[in-house]
């Protein structure tokens, strides 16, 4: 009934007003409602094949586990971000080849790198609502871990099932804060290679001060491929692989694109919280913004400080400190737009107040759902009280050498148990995850700057947990009180932990993952014996986390139905929260106005990038790009209005987190771009749409294939893209 309520709310909305056209992250299946919407924005193909999972373009937009990208040829040639593929550039980096700064083509198959061993590529096959089996049974007055248990269980069965042919990774995922449960079913491959990156200086020119920004003149692409075995299944990295054929792959559009042109991403965006309560807001902005921002200032500045004059170290924390950079910007940029409006929790007030006069009038139903509204709020109002606590805590116990050890005790643990009924992370599913991290940690791990990190967190979590919410555990561990906000002899405490023990080797690494516990908590390796210390506590609050989602999830979906019968009554779109799932959304190519008396126009040009290069980091070009643009080189990729080749655009397409490296369609269903960021503007939008301001930023194809051609002579992708480079 609830499925079908969905279905009807979303045709009623399909024809929104204006002001609300462009918003949206709208599932594949909710497509063919918004035809006539879709039509008059100006799209080409048929709305229905916009839900076709086995059809083009659908089935060749993947996902990379946190990134979006696409397949561009039928040898498995996949496009994405350079900043998603930053991760694999890394990690074949070193400092006598340092190929972040000098970029990377492989001139054949055999020259592509293995990317990180827990690089993924997952294509999505199938969408299946399994609502009806994760609720069946379920009643408004259990237990809340009961609650929570049952659906863990039912999930991990339909996961066990749906993962049987091998090959596939399964996941349920709930919409609408559990109102609707789907299995979505992926093909999961794990040979993944590095085919070409643009150096740095390209790839992220402008670097952090130009991110989230615009006007902006970034070529934020790079290019992986998926490899499977000779019998064309997934298989490990092996070099007998070959390169996956997808059934489709998108083509790369040879016509101008221009202002006001339809345009439509297709990916995975990550979360968004349009639909959180008012209490949910101001936490954000009253507490864990801020807090996360002034960490992560000294997380960077702790990397900058202990990385000093070593170029390893450097190379070893370059994607760790471009994530936190981001997350610090995004963080920034959400209190700054929060602070532009007009009192956002006030708002959110004033809504939830005309969502309960409304439930006032609907009767039983109505006072049922304005009952569960309360409750929920009493809920996130209890779970706030142990805010610090989980920030810090979880911080000491889950990073570097610390949080390695706790992964091989909890997983040792977890394998004393038949597989249904260990913890999530810990199944045989997960066993080559867990082994690929402990193999990649010797490119992302410098025992000095571990220690100096675990040193910044350990001294939060004694100034900043309060005392009623401190860890005995832990604080045993350290050797204090919980009245304590110091810690006296932390430097020496921590210099046994890193002398004495072995993780930091990758061979002690393996061979305790194939320990039992009781050899684990017999070890006198100290990290070792941190986690058996610590264990009690993180199982302890586990349950009780479990217990409060639980009983969450018996009281969020009813505050959403309420929400999405509130919005329907007012003509409101009708979407779930962004959550890592397939979605579209479409728009225009279009600028905007930020503040009075300032437009900006769509598209920036290499005339840009020679004005914005200082030749001072990051506003450094390579020579081989700016001789070719004072050349006039690649004359046929220019845009006769502008001039110019064009290097990034705008559009008011829908986006989040997740979306980077998602294709960008023109009305044919053609590739014209890549999602790349949005606008300083929009980043509060993940809360408040606001579509006046909110805007995404793509890099267009017309530059990256300029690059291609006249830079890094990348010629035998091209070709294998169907390209001419003449």
């Amino acid at each position: 009934m609830r499925i079908r309520f969905l279905a009807a709310a979303i045709a009623a909305t399909a024809f929104a007003t204006a002001a609300h056209a462009d918003e949206g992250m709208w599932q594949p299946s909710q497509m063919p409602q918004l035809a006539a919407q879709l039509k008059a924005r100006g799209l080409q193909l048929d709305p229905a094949s916009l839900s076709d999972l086995a059809g083009k373009p659908l089935d060749a937009v993947i996902s990379l586990g946190g990134c979006t990208a696409s397949f561009v040829s039928p040898q498995g040639l996949v496009v994405t971000n350079h900043h998603c593929g930053y991760g694999a550039i890394q990690y074949n980096s070193t400092p006598e080849r340092d190929l972040l700064a000098t970029g990377f083509v492989a001139g054949s198959f055999a020259e592509e790198l293995p990317a990180d061993p827990n690089a993924r590529v997952y294509v999505t096959q199938d969408i299946r609502d399994v609502t009806a089996q994760i609720n069946a049974g379920l009643t408004a007055d259990m237990d809340g871990k009961a609650r929570f248990d049952a659906i863990d269980a039912r999930s991990k069965a339909l996961v066990a099932e749906c993962e049987q042919p091998g090959g596939l990774r399964c996941n349920v995922y709930n919409f609408h804060g559990g109102l609707q449960f789907s299995l979505i079913r992926q093909l999961e491959i794990k040979d993944v290679r590095l085919v070409y990156a643009p150096p740095e200086a390209i790839g992220k020119f402008g670097g952090d001060v130009d991110n989230f920004e615009w006007p902006r003149h970034t070529g934020d692409w790079s290019f992986l491929r998926a490899y499977v075995g000779r019998d064309g299944k997934p298989a490990a990295y092996s070099k007998d692989n070959v390169p996956y054929q997808p059934r489709s792959w998108l083509t790369v559009s040879q016509e101008p694109l221009h202002a006001g042109d339809y345009v439509m991403v297709t990916g995975y965006p990550g979360s968004t919280s349009r639909y959180r309560l008012a209490d949910e807001v101001q936490q954000a902005i009253q507490w864990r913004y801020p807090t996360l921002v002034q960490y992560f200032k000294d997380y960077l500045a702790t990397i900058e400080r202990t990385t000093a004059g070593d170029k390893a170290a450097e190379l070893k924390y370059a994607s760790t400190v471009a994530g936190i950079n981001n997350a610090l910007k995004l963080y920034q940029g959400q209190l700054d737009g929060f602070a532009k409006m007009q009192d956002p929790v006030g708002m959110k007030r004033a809504q939830e107040a005309a969502l309960k006069a409304w439930l006032g009038e609907r009767g039983a139903q109505g006072a049922a759902q304005a009952r569960a509204l309360a409750a929920l709020e009493q809920e996130l109002a209890a779970d706030n009280r142990t805010r610090e606590r989980e920030q810090w805590f979880g911080a000491a116990v889950g990073g570097g050498l610390t949080g390695t050890a706790v992964r091989l005790y909890r997983n040792a643990i977890e394998q004393a148990k038949p597989d249904a009924e260990r913890e999530a992370g810990y199944q045989d599913r997960d066993a080559p995850r867990i082994e690929g991290g402990l193999r990649a940690l010797d490119k992302r791990y410098d025992a000095r700057v571990d220690q100096a990190l675990m040193a910044l967190r350990l001294q939060r979590y004694a100034s900043q947990v309060p005392a009623d919410q401190r860890v005995p555990e832990l604080d045993a561990w350290l050797g204090i009180g919980a009245g304590d906000q110091a810690i006296a002899d932390l430097d020496a405490r921590l210099d046994a932990l890193y002398a004495g023990s072995q993780l930091g080797n990758v061979d002690a690494r393996l061979q305790w993952l194939k320990a039992d516990q009781a050899a684990i908590e017999a070890s006198t390796d100290p990290a070792l014996q941190f986690a058996v210390q610590v264990m009690p506590a993180l199982l302890r609050f586990e349950q009780d986390g479990k217990a409060r989602s639980g009983r969450i999830s018996a009281l969020r979906p009813q505050y959403m139905q309420a929400m999405i019968d509130f919005n329907q009554a007012q003509g409101k779109p009708v979407y779930p929260d962004a959550n890592s799932s397939l979605r579209i959304t479409f728009g225009t190519v279009r600028g905007y106005s930020p503040r009075d008396g300032v437009e900006m126009t769509p598209f920036t040009t290499l005339a840009g990038i020679v004005a914005k290069t200082t030749g001072e980091e990051p506003f450094v070009s390579p020579k081989a790009e700016l001789d070719a643009i004072a050349q006039g080189q690649g004359s046929q990729y220019r845009m006769p209005e502008l001039g110019d080749v064009p290097v990034n655009f705008l559009s008011d397409v829908d986006t989040t987190g997740g979306n980077s490296g998602s294709p960008t369609l023109n009305a044919k269903g053609e590739l014209v771009g890549l999602l790349f960021d949005g606008n300083y503007e929009s980043l509060s939008a993940d809360w408040i749409f606001n579509p006046a301001l909110t805007r995404s930023i793509h890099v267009d194809t017309r530059y990256m294939r300029w690059v291609m051609d006249e830079v890094d002579h990348a010629e035998r992708l091209l070709a294998e893209m169907g390209l001419s480079h003449d």
